[in-house]
C-alpha cells in the first residue's frame, strides 16, 4: 500500500468516525433541546397572547424541560411578526402563534406583503375559535344596537381595531347598517380598548378575552356578540343577528405555524405536544377565561382550513368594500 493510498483511507476512516459521532450526538439530543420562541403578532393581554402564555406554562413538562419564550411583535396587522417568523431558521425553535389576520385576511387588506401566508410557512395545528363583542364606553348613553344605529345616523362615529378580525367586524357592521364610522388603526386591541374607555373612540368590536374583564368591572358596556349563538359567559348579551342584523356572524381563529422547510417529524411532534397541552387544567382555565372554543387540526387539516377561510375572508372583505392599503 502506498503512502498516498494509506492517507486517503485514514481520512475516510476519520470522516466515518466523525459522522458516527455526529449521529450519536443527534440521537442523544432529542427535539426540543433548547428554548423555543413563540412569536405573537399582538400585544400582551390579547386573546392570542393569553393562549401563548398558557402554553408556555404547560408544555415544558413534555418538552424535556425546554423553556418557552413569548415574543410579542405587535403592529402593522401582524405583518412584523409574520415576516420575522417566516425568516427564522426552519428548525422548530421559532413558531408563529397567529390568527386569521396574518394568514387569511392580510392578503386582501394589503396590496403587497413581505411574507407569503401559504408558501412561507409549515402549518402545525389549529388551536381555537372565538367571537367578538361590540362594546361602548360605560359612560355612553347607548344601550342597544338599535340605539347605536340611530345615533350613528346623526353623526360620523369612530371605531378602533388592533387586528383584522376587529376591523372587518366593524366594516361588516357598516355595510349591513349603512352607518358611517371612521376606522382608527392600533397595534393591538388592548391599546384600542384603553382609548375607548377614555372616550377617544365611540365603539369597538373587541376579542372577548380583552373586553370581558372590563365588561365585568363596569368600564365597558356590551351591546352584542358576533357569534351565531349567545355565549354562556355573557348570557344577557344578544347576538348581532338577534339585534336586527340577520346573517351577521364573524369568528376569529388561532393556529400555530413553523417556517417553511421545518422537518415533518418536528412539525408532527409539535402538533402532538400542542394538542396534548390543551388537556391541562391551565389551558382549560385560559380558554374559559378567554371565552374561546377548542378547535384543533392536524398540520394538513390546518392547511385545508386556511384555504377555505382565505376564500371566505376574501368574500367578506370584498362585500365590505374595503380597499387594500
Amino acid at each position: 500500500m502506498t503512502r498516498s493510498t494509506f492517507c486517503k483511507l485514514a481520512r475516510l476512516f476519520l470522516a466515518t468516525i466523525g459522522f458516527a459521532l455526529a449521529a450519536g450526538n443527534a440521537a442523544a439530543d432529542p427535539y426540543p433541546s433548547k428554548p423555543i420562541t413563540i412569536v405573537v403578532p399582538f400585544s400582551a393581554g390579547s386573546g392570542t397572547d393569553l393562549i401563548a402564555r398558557g402554553m408556555a406554562r404547560t408544555i415544558p413538562e413534555d418538552w424535556h424541560g425546554s423553556t418557552v419564550v413569548i415574543d410579542n411583535k405587535p403592529g402593522a396587522s401582524g405583518i412584523i411578526a409574520a415576516q420575522f417568523a417566516a425568516r427564522a431558521p426552519a428548525d422548530g425553535y421559532t413558531l408563529l402563534m397567529t390568527t386569521n389576520t396574518t394568514q387569511t385576511a392580510n392578503p386582501y387588506l394589503f396590496r403587497k406583503l413581505p411574507y407569503d401566508p401559504v408558501n412561507d410557512f409549515a402549518p402545525v395545528a389549529a388551536l381555537a375559535k372565538g367571537a367578538m363583542v361590540m362594546v361602548v364606553p360605560a359612560s355612553s348613553p347607548i344601550k342597544s344596537v338599535a340605539a347605536f344605529i340611530d345615533y350613528a345616523r346623526t353623526k360620523t362615529l369612530s371605531f378602533g381595531a388592533g387586528n383584522s378580525s376587529s376591523r372587518v367586524a366593524g366594516e361588516q357592521f357598516k355595510q349591513m347598517t349603512g352607518v358611517e364610522m371612521t376606522y382608527v388603526p392600533y397595534k393591538g386591541n388592548p391599546q384600542a380598548v384603553t382609548d375607548l374607555i377614555g372616550g377617544q373612540l365611540d365603539v369597538m368590536f373587541a376579542d372577548t378575552a380583552t373586553a370581558l374583564p372590563l365588561i365585568q368591572s363596569g368600564r365597558l358596556r356590551a351591546l352584542a356578540y358576533t357569534g351565531a349563538q349567545r355565549t354562556s359567559t355573557l348570557p344577557s348579551v344578544p347576538t348581532l343577528a338577534e339585534s336586527g342584523l340577520k346573517g351577521y356572524e364573524l369568528y376569529y381563529w388561532v393556529g400555530v405555524y413553523a417556517p417553511k422547510g421545518t422537518p415533518k417529524e418536528i412539525v408532527d411532534r409539535l402538533n402532538a405536544l400542542l394538542l396534548k397541552s390543551l388537556q391541562s387544567e391551565t389551558m382549560k382555565s385560559v380558554y374559559a377565561h378567554s371565552v374561546i372554543d377548542v378547535f384543533t387540526t392536524t398540520p394538513d387539516g390546518l392547511a385545508d382550513f386556511q384555504r377555505h377561510e382565505s376564500a371566505r375572508w376574501a368574500s367578506i372583505i370584498k362585500a365590505a368594500a374595503i380597499q387594500p392599503e
